[in-house]
């Protein structure tokens, strides 16, 4: 190529007035043809020209344009005055947008020549940044701005790609994405509709039958026009491939014409041509089976075990389990176990004599070593069999699965429980013994005041004491045993009541009241008898009058009742004027209810149940709870209904106390077992206590305090805290908090017969078979 002058031309684009003016008229044409032109020269090769298609070009000119001719270029001015050579310009660009020779890969169209209606309001600043550039083959190239890689609206991004690759997409099912994109990110599953949407949405879109789901992005996806040829031509019976010709000639690679040299120049072995000699004897040895009878045919050839299992009733081998244990392993022979063991493993004869005088299961060994001079001189293993019987037993006896245990603090395991010494006060040591009784001491009660103390005894005598200092204030004479004794529970009423045998006594203690205290009492007592009592169709019981003797003694009635039976229970009602009388062997009058203050008395149930073992009122409600040898019912005295039955789950019940708020109750047992119960949660035990060693004698509770104690025959007392809330959903707080003990001593088997907490100090007085009442403070 020929050198010449290089013009270059700095192209810049001014709108003229007329432009300005209506810039929605204007085109690309008239653009052009107010460019403004620079000449700047430059001496260069046409070959470096046409190589350097883009220059730079200033932010203030807009566009710029290069034109060529054969030899030059030439600068124009958009300055001049010229309008020939405007003219001339315009011709030129016009040609240019009118052709359509343009190279691959200019982005110039005529689309992009043309103004769109929605880029109409640009601004002047926004216009100015085109760029225009002269092409390759001369032609103006307009410059569109860059592609931005993270642009959101291209096309080919509104759909991630899911890259998990080509894997079960079952592995998705429990997660809310469907894989992730390139970038790592999260493809969330799209929304799926329920049966009626998707054929409502079948029905609506024309194109559902040219979709199919694509299971890697989990949706449906419109297949194109060659897909659906394909699925047709397949649907046909045709090759998929439209182009695929079935029938164009073969290359034959190896022609069917004899070679005179073979390809591998390998000729055939001669063992393939003979019949091999060793296959022929194999078959001769089952021909001989066959005629022999050894094999038959048509039978299975499946042989039986020789040794079964005998811990499985299958013989198909298990795999083994991943906790196995394998077989203890025998265990390897000693030096000493050899006939010819080195001189230092043989025991001398002081060995041999302590060896023989310790006991079989102290020995370290169970052998003493020998040496022969030859192995023909060893004599027959006598231990033999039983060391073959040892084996079997560490195999049969040996577990087979390893077991892990726990690895448990046993503290933890331990209910968290407050310390004692935060819940005093109660009960923790031996203040004061009253001693007076001869025989041993079945009953004691406290006065409701606190101050006296009345016991009853087998030594037919009933003993006032009293509590402060211990001196036994009056002693009362009685015909029998008394069994049971309880103090009337109203303060203005100074008499308690007592059984033995078959009667019931009222005796009022005039040593302890003033004479007006007295008399109310005598009236309250005797008032009965002046009053008007039906004639009952079958007399119960027998209200008397007592001595003269026994009413200076203090004794104001007796209640004789018909049966004969021992009486070994009574007990108060809260108001004090009802109380009731318990006779277990007495059958259907076994229990019976009296009225004080009219002498009345009443028999509340026709059959009972069972042996009566004890009875209580409810200290609030109309309730009457009644224990027999396994329950304990409760019964409504207002409804004449049965309520309730607990179910303490005990051989014997013993006795019976209710809380003073009325919701709990506990239970004493013969067969050393305390329960309590939550009438409100449940009629089996909330707790069962077992901490005596033999039978509980009496459960009693203390009227104030959050306290309740237990005797027993072991001698013993035990105290409770029992914390009752009166939030109906926070359980009972039960603690043992102290072991009353080396107060009484046991005799004849027989330990603390009774025990009844003070009224209002922390303080517990119990009774034994010692024949002694000890204070506990």
């Amino acid at each position: 190529m020929r050198n010449s002058k290089k013009k270059i031309l700095r192209v810049s684009k001014k709108r003229s007035p007329e432009i300005k003016k209506n810039d929605e008229n204007t085109s690309d044409e008239d653009i052009i043809s107010n460019l403004k032109i620079d000449m700047l020269s430059e001496d260069e090769n046409i070959s470096d020209l046409e190589s350097q298609s883009i220059k730079s070009i200033d932010k203030e000119e807009s566009d710029s344009i290069e034109q060529h001719s054969e030899n030059e270029k030439f600068v124009l001015d958009d300055t001049t005055d010229n309008e020939e050579e405007n003219e001339k310009i315009n011709k030129e660009t016009s040609e240019m947008s009118e052709s359509d020779e343009y190279i691959a890969g200019d982005s110039l169209d005529e689309n992009d020549l043309e103004p769109d209606e929605d880029n109409k309001t640009l601004s002047e600043s926004e216009e100015t940044k085109t760029h225009y550039v002269v092409g390759v083959n001369g032609k103006p190239r307009k410059i569109l701005p860059e592609i931005d890689p993270i642009y959101d609206s291209d096309s080919s991004t509104e759909n991630p790609i899911n890259s998990v690759g080509n894997i079960p997409m079952e592995w998705y099912d429990d997660y809310p994405h469907i894989g992730y994109d390139i970038d790592g990110k999260k493809i969330m599953k799209p929304a799926k509709g329920d049966e009626l949407d998707k054929f409502l949405e079948n029905m609506e879109d024309p194109d559902s039958w040219m979709s199919a789901k694509d299971n890697l992005l989990q949706q449906n996806v419109k297949l194109t026009d060659e897909e659906l040829e394909i699925i047709r031509r397949i649907q046909m019976g045709s090759f998929p491939e439209k182009d695929f010709d079935p029938y164009e000639p073969t290359i034959e690679w190896f022609t069917g014409k004899p070679e005179v040299m073979p390809l591998n120049a390998t000729p055939e072995p001669k063992r393939r041509f003979i019949p091999s000699k060793w296959e022929a004897k194999r078959i001769m040895k089952i021909v001989r089976a066959i005629r022999q009878g050894r094999i038959v045919l048509g039978k299975s050839q499946v042989q039986k075990p020789r040794f079964y299992n005998l811990w499985s009733e299958d013989d198909k081998s298990r795999e083994e389990h991943p906790m196995h244990i394998p077989a203890p392993k025998m265990k390897l022979p000693d030096h000493d176990e050899s006939y010819n063991p080195p001189a230092e493993y043989l025991l001398t004869d002081k060995e041999k004599e302590e060896w023989e005088e310790m006991d079989p299961d102290d020995r370290e060994k169970n052998y003493i070593p020998q040496k022969y001079s030859c192995l023909r001189n060893v004599p027959a293993y006598n231990r033999f069999i039983q060391e073959r019987f040892n084996r079997c037993l560490d195999l049969y006896l040996a577990p087979r699965i390893r077991k892990n245990k726990l690895n448990i603090d046993p503290e933890s395991l331990i209910p968290k429980l407050p310390n004692p010494k935060d819940l005093q006060p109660f009960p923790t040591s031996l203040t004061l013994s009253y001693d007076g009784h001869t025989d041993r001491v079945r009953c004691i009660s406290i006065d409701p005041t606190g101050l006296w103390l009345i016991s009853g005894s087998d030594d037919k005598t009933i003993r006032l004491w009293e509590i402060i200092t211990g001196r036994c204030v009056k002693t009362w004479e009685i015909e029998d045993i008394v069994y049971s004794v309880a103090w009337c529970p109203i303060r203005e009423v100074c008499a308690f009541i007592f059984s033995c045998s078959n009667k019931v006594g009222v005796i009022l203690p005039t040593d302890i009241c003033d004479d007006e205290v007295a008399l109310s009492t005598s009236q309250y007592v005797t008032n009965g008898f002046n009053s008007k009592r039906n004639d009952e169709k079958v007399k119960l019981v027998e209200w008397m009058k007592p001595s003269d003797e026994q009413n200076k003694n203090g004794i104001l009635l007796f209640i004789q009742h018909t049966h004969d039976k021992t009486i070994k229970q009574v007990t108060w009602h809260r108001k004090g004027d009802y109380f009731s009388s318990i006779a277990p062997d007495a059958g259907n009058q076994g229990i019976l209810i009296h009225q004080l203050t009219k002498h009345q008395t009443q028999q509340p149930f026709r059959k009972t149940r069972g042996i009566i073992q004890c009875v209580r009122f409810h200290p609030i409600k109309p309730l009457f709870f009644v224990a027999t040898q396994r329950y304990v019912r409760v019964y409504n005295l207002m409804k004449q209904e049965l309520t309730k039955t607990l179910q303490p789950g005990v051989k014997w019940i013993s006795s019976l106390d209710v809380h003073p708020m009325g919701d709990n109750v506990i239970v004493g047992s013969y067969d050393k077992k305390l329960c309590w119960f939550d009438l409100d949660l449940s009629q089996r035990p909330y707790r069962t206590l077992c901490y005596h060693s033999k039978a509980i004698r009496n459960v009693v509770y203390h009227k104030r305090l959050p306290l309740f104690a237990s005797c027993s025959d072991d001698g013993s007392i035990q105290i409770f805290h029992g914390m009752v809330y009166n939030d109906l959903l926070q359980n009972p707080l039960i603690v043992p908090v102290k072991i009353l003990k080396a107060g009484h001593q046991i005799v004849d088997s027989l330990g603390v017969l009774n025990c009844e907490f003070h009224p209002i100090q922390p303080w517990i007085i119990s009774s034994g078979a010692d024949h002694t009442i000890k204070l506990w403070t």
